[in-house]
C-alpha cells in the first residue's frame, strides 16, 4: 500500500469556515426536490395503508410527517458542516458505534425476539442504522489515503474487510440480518468503485462460498432459514412463514396497469397484507396505483440514484467522491432489496423503502445521507 495525495489541492477543514453563507446559493434543489416528492408520496401511501387501523394517539402518517420535518432539519445541519471534518473523525465515530453495538447486546431493548434498540429515556436509538453512515465515512477515509497500482490486491482489502467484519457480526448477533447485509453491500460497493483486481474478486468468491455454508449451518436462526426457503418456494407454508410474500405478490399483481384507486386496495384495506405501512408499503402503492404509479416511483428513485452518482462525479476531491458513492450505494441497495423483496425476487428481510416506508430511524438515517450529498454538492464551488 502507498499513501496517496489528494486528487486536487483544496482548502482543508482547518482553514475553511464551518458554515459559509455563500453555500446557501449553491443548494442542490434537484436533490432536495426528488427527496421531498418521494417523502410526500410515502406519507400519502401511509395514510391509505393505515386507514383500516384502529388508531390510539397520533396517526402514523402524521408521525411520518413529523419525522420528515425532523429529518430535513438534521439534513440541513449536516450539509452546513464541511464534510472534510468527518475524515479526521471517522475512526473515532467507528469506535463509538462499535461500543454502542456492544452495549445494545448487553442492555438493549428487545422487541419480537430482536435486541436492536438503546433506551435513552426521551427517545430510543438504533446504532445499527447509524453504522450504515459511519461505515461509509470510514471506508471513504481509508480509500482516500491508500491505493494500489493496478487495482486492489487481496492484501489491500484485508484491513477494510476487518473494519467491516466486526460491526456486521455484532449486527447479525442482534439479530438483524437485513441491516447486516446492507452494511456489507455498502462497503463492497465502495470497494468495487475503487477497483479490485480480478484475482481479488475470484479469491473473494472462493472464500465467500464456504463462509456462506457455515453461516447457513451454524449462524442463521430457524426463522431466517425459513425466509430463504420461502423465497425459493413460497407455497411450502402458505399460512405460516410464506404468508407475507404470497399476500404481497397478490397485492402487487392485482394492481394491474392503472391500479384499483387510492384507498381502494382490497389486500391493504382488508388487512391481508402484513406490515403494510413499513416493509410492504410498496405493495400497497402498487395495488392502488398499478404499473403506471410504480413506474413513476421507480423513475423518481432512479433519478435520485443517478443524481447521487453525478454528485460523486463532479466532486473536486477523492474523499467527497467516495462519500457520495457510499451514500448513493446505501440508497440504491435499500431500494433494490425492498422492491425485490415485495415482488418475490429476494427473501423477506426487514429493509424499508427510503423516504417511503414508515419509520423514524430509517428517515433520519436516509436524511443524514442526503445532508452529506448536499454538503458535497454545495462545496464543489468552494475548492
Amino acid at each position: 500500500m502507498k499513501r496517496l495525495l489528494p486528487w486536487k489541492n483544496r482548502k482543508t477543514a482547518e482553514t475553511s469556515p464551518m458554515i459559509d453563507r455563500r453555500l446557501l446559493t449553491n443548494i442542490d434543489w434537484i436533490l432536495a426536490g426528488l427527496v421531498v416528492t418521494v417523502c410526500l408520496l410515502g406519507i400519502m401511501n401511509i395514510y391509505s395503508a393505515t386507514t383500516p387501523y384502529k388508531m390510539v394517539g397520533t396517526a402514523y402518517f402524521i408521525k411520518q410527517f413529523y419525522w420528515m420535518l425532523a429529518g430535513m432539519t438534521i439534513s440541513m445541519l449536516v450539509c452546513s458542516i464541511d464534510y472534510h471534518l468527518l475524515e479526521d473523525l471517522s475512526y473515532w465515530l467507528y469506535g463509538f458505534l462499535i461500543l454502542l453495538l456492544l452495549v445494545v447486546l448487553l442492555v438493549g431493548r428487545s422487541t419480537m425476539g430482536a435486541t436492536r434498540w438503546l433506551d435513552l429515556g426521551l427517545f430510543n436509538i438504533q446504532p445499527s442504522e447509524l453504522m450504515k453512515i459511519v461505515i461509509i465515512i470510514t471506508f471513504a477515509r481509508f480509500f482516500n489515503n491508500y491505493h494500489s497500482v493496478g487495482g486492489l490486491t487481496v492484501g489491500d482489502v484485508l484491513f477494510p474487510l476487518g473494519i467491516l467484519a466486526l460491526p456486521a457480526a455484532l449486527i447479525m448477533k442482534q439479530p438483524d440480518l437485513g441491516t447486516a447485509i446492507l452494511v456489507i453491500l455498502i462497503a463492497l460497493s465502495m470497494t468495487f468503485y475503487i477497483g479490485p483486481r480480478w484475482t481479488t474478486i475470484v479469491t473473494f468468491i472462493c472464500v465467500t462460498i464456504p463462509v456462506a455454508w457455515i453461516g447457513w449451518a451454524y449462524l442463521l436462526r430457524p426463522y431466517q432459514k425459513n425466509r430463504v426457503l420461502d423465497f425459493l418456494n413460497p407455497e411450502r407454508s402458505r399460512l405460516g412463514s410464506g404468508y407475507h410474500i404470497i399476500q404481497s405478490k397478490i397485492a402487487v399483481g392485482s394492481g394491474g396497469i392503472a391500479g384499483k384507486g387510492y384507498i381502494q386496495g382490497t389486500q391493504s384495506q382488508l388487512r391481508f397484507l402484513p406490515e403494510q405501512h413499513t416493509d410492504f408499503a410498496f405493495s400497497v402503492f402498487a395495488e392502488e396505483w398499478g404499473f403506471v404509479g410504480c413506474l413513476v416511483l421507480i423513475i423518481l428513485y432512479l433519478s435520485l440514484v443517478l443524481w447521487g452518482l453525478n454528485i460523486a462525479r463532479r466532486c473536486n476531491d477523492r474523499f467527497g467522491g467516495l462519500l457520495a458513492v457510499g451514500v448513493t450505494a446505501m440508497l440504491f441497495w435499500h431500494i433494490v432489496i425492498n422492491m425485490g423483496m415485495v415482488i418475490g425476487l429476494f427473501p423477506v428481510v426487514g429493509v424499508p423503502l427510503p423516504f417511503f416506508s414508515y419509520g423514524g430511524t430509517s428517515m433520519i438515517t436516509s436524511m443524514v445521507g442526503i445532508g452529506l450529498l448536499q454538503s458535497i454538492s454545495m462545496r464543489r464551488f468552494m475548492f
